[in-house]
């Protein structure tokens, strides 16, 4: 401090000039600015905090058909089993929800090879269910598949760039899909590799084992309801199961089934109560793992007959049993 005997700055005989008019309006205009950023930045943390988490899977069917195939067919070749990808599709879903339960799911990409990439018939039946996204790579001239990796790629990479999800689940054994983690990972999500149960060795390699966040591995009791394995042929050349008659009795309606689903969701909701409904609804329109398995088990009682090979037939199910629930909330 200055001496105020020295008449230096400060002192009653020469006092500290006072900040000119101009110099405290600067001031003013930089603190309430100061203040506006401090209010943005809560409400932008804010909105930040509420919103949901977002999930995706990314499934490569070449992988799945082969995997799937050789543990429960004992053979990789899809001519010798038929795969209820609606059903595997819709397990998956489901497990999703279970291992991030608040988080909401974008949709489910299912990568296959398709000559010119066409859709076959059944790729047709698998990109019309809801939230699901075929994306076709070509097949060569030995059946396999090209340009898959690179499409898995792409979206991975570019949905994490976007904030559109913040996990994803990655289905897949291909090393070359190591770059689509990295890829992902570089803009914050984190990827979850899933995999099926190998009979022997490895089906998924190991430096995609190590960049990934966490690994789960589907068993043989998860995987196989969703096949049966093609063992006879009847003389038009179509499957049936061992001991079944080679011409069965027509399938019922999709209307016919759907009026059963919606008996089953009478009965459902009479022994459970409104309570469950309310539990169910945010759900829609999936169902939990064990209410499907339920739904399927007291309409097939009630048909008279199995709908594990009828995917379209399970999809009216499932929609006559949502039919009856929302007209009751």
């Amino acid at each position: 401090m200055t001496d105020p005997r020295t008449g230096g700055p400060g002192s009653a005989a020469h006092p500290a000039p006072a900040p000119a008019p101009g110099a405290t309006a600067d001031l003013a205009t930089v603190a309430a600015a100061v203040e506006r950023t401090n209010e943005l930045l809560t409400r932008v943390l804010a909105e930040v905090a509420t919103t949901p988490s977002t999930h995706a899977i990314f499934a490569d069917a070449g992988y799945v058909y082969a995997a799937v195939g050789r543990l429960v067919a004992g053979t990789e070749d899809r001519r010798a089993f038929d795969l209820d990808a609606e059903g595997l599709i819709e397990a998956f879903i489901d497990k999703a929800r279970t291992i991030f339960p608040d988080s909401r799911l974008l949709r489910v990409y299912w990568y296959d090879g398709a000559r010119r990439r066409i859709h076959t018939t059944e790729q047709q039946r698998i990109a019309e269910l809801p939230d699901v996204k075929v994306r076709l790579g070509n097949l060569n001239a030995n059946n396999q598949q090209k340009g898959v990796d690179s499409l898995i790629r792409t979206d991975l990479e570019s949905l994490a760039r976007h904030r559109a999800i913040s996990d994803a689940a990655l289905i897949g054994g291909d090393e070359d899909l190591v770059s689509a983690v990295e890829a992902a990972q570089g803009y914050g999500a984190r990827v979850h590799l899933w995999g099926i149960e190998s009979v022997g060795g490895r089906n998924q390699a190991e430096a995609l084992l190590w960049e990934v966040d966490s690994q789960r591995t589907f068993d043989l009791d998860f995987c196989k309801p969703f096949v049966t394995r093609r063992t006879a042929y009847d003389g038009a050349g179509t499957a049936f199961a061992p001991g079944a008659p080679a011409h069965q009795a027509a399938a019922p309606s999709r209307d016919d089934v759907r009026f059963v689903g919606a008996q089953v969701a009478a009965q459902w909701l009479g022994s459970r109560g409104r309570d469950s409904l309310a539990e169910l609804l945010p759900g829609h329109p999936y169902l939990p793992g064990s209410v499907d398995q339920e739904l399927l088990v007291e309409a097939e009682a009630l048909l008279g007959l199995s709908l594990r090979g009828h995917a379209d037939l399970r999809r009216a199910l499932r929609d006559g049993f949502w039919d009856h629930l929302r007209t009751q909330y």
